[in-house]
């Protein structure tokens, strides 16, 4: 450090070749700005935004980033994890004049939230089972099916989803008499459940547990010939994301107070999917990054002046894209990620 400090033109070209320290600067920075200069109660919502992204994020990241498998139908288990929300907490009883009735529960949200989380983690016990016998190539193909067969459920099965038309008044959070209706309170929520989310994550990335499924994704047939079983450390893993993206779902359908199929459909899986890579695989850290740029490009190009409302979305999807190739280019490990796709 001292060196670093009497020759300024070494640490300079230090700091220079340090694309992750550049990175970090430059999201962090362009969103502190992007806050201030839309004002608090944006940057109040655009925090929840992110937060439930980046939940999400962490949860795909230890399947693809740690374990090598590369899923995209994670958007499934976020949907599950919203419609189970929605069932449970909803009050619809307003719309069964115009449409199918659907089956109106009326819990509380805090009950609600683990019948989600564990929806989730017994739809991925079922559905890994079968995935395990997949390696590859195939196992993209078959998460690839997951996805497109959630959102065919969702749209479909109305008297339980009522399709296209959605679920209205999903509950807010409520402990006794003080309820999360506030933007404020409901974002100081959903940050502790983003810091519950790290604070396993680390746990199991630093655990042998974690060595195991860094193993795998190196080398499986070297990792079960020291007698490791690989497929339940697999199954483990896969549940423990399902379960987090569960919970996200249930976050997000709370916030937004109505869902519909649209929020998970597969253009929303591979987005995700972008995200950690964008990000970086097998870091933590990673997520929260890509989750943070992803948020902000997306809120940010609303505000183009030369851009037509009517093109935002078709723009993200290309900005997106071009990252993305430019990455894959020159840095296929992603911002701060550890591993190359």
């Amino acid at each position: 450090m001292r060196e670093l400090a009497r020759n300024p033109r070494a640490a300079l070209r230090l700091t220079g070749g340090n694309i992750e320290l550049w990175a970090n600067l430059l999201v962090i920075s362009w969103a502190v700005a992007f806050m201030l200069w839309q004002g608090v109660g944006f940057a109040i919502t655009l925090g929840t935004v992110f937060a439930i992204w980046a939940i999400l994020s962490v949860s795909l990241n230890l399947v693809v980033g740690f374990s090598g498998l590369l899923s995209i139908g994670h958007i499934g288990f976020f949907g599950i994890g919203a419609y189970a929300m929605a069932i449970l907490t909803s009050d619809a009883s307003y719309e069964q004049l115009r449409t199918e009735a659907i089956p109106t529960l009326g819990w509380p949200f805090f009950a609600a939230l683990p019948v989600s989380v564990a929806l989730a983690g017994l739809v991925a016990i079922l559905v890994g089972i079968v995935f395990n016998r997949f390696r590859d190539d195939i196992y993209v193909l078959v998460s690839f099916g997951f996805a497109i067969i959630s959102f065919n459920v969702f749209l479909n099965w109305r008297a339980l989803t009522r399709g296209a038309f959605g679920i209205h008044e999903i509950s807010r959070p409520e402990i006794g008499g003080w309820a999360f209706d506030g933007d404020l309170a409901f974002l100081a929520l959903v940050v502790v459940f983003l810091a519950a989310v790290m604070l396993v994550s680390w746990f199991i990335v630093t655990s042998s547990f974690g060595r195991v499924l860094t193993a795998i994704r190196e080398d499986e047939q070297a990792a079960s010939v020291f007698g490791y079983r690989v497929t339940h450390y697999k199954l483990a893993i896969w549940v423990i994301s399902a379960m987090m993206a569960g919970l996200a779902g249930g976050l997000f359908a709370s916030w937004t107070s109505f869902i519909d199929p649209n929020s998970f459909i597969l253009l929303e899986s591979i987005l995700l999917v972008s995200i950690v890579i964008l990000g970086g695989l097998a870091t933590i850290w990673g997520s929260l990054l890509g989750a943070m740029t992803f948020v902000l490009l997306e809120e940010g190009m609303r505000f183009l002046p030369f851009l037509p409302n009517e093109y935002v979305g078709q723009a993200r999807q290309v900005v997106l894209g071009i990252l993305l190739v430019l990455l894959m280019l020159f840095r296929p490990q992603g911002l701060v990620g550890r591993f190359k796709l």
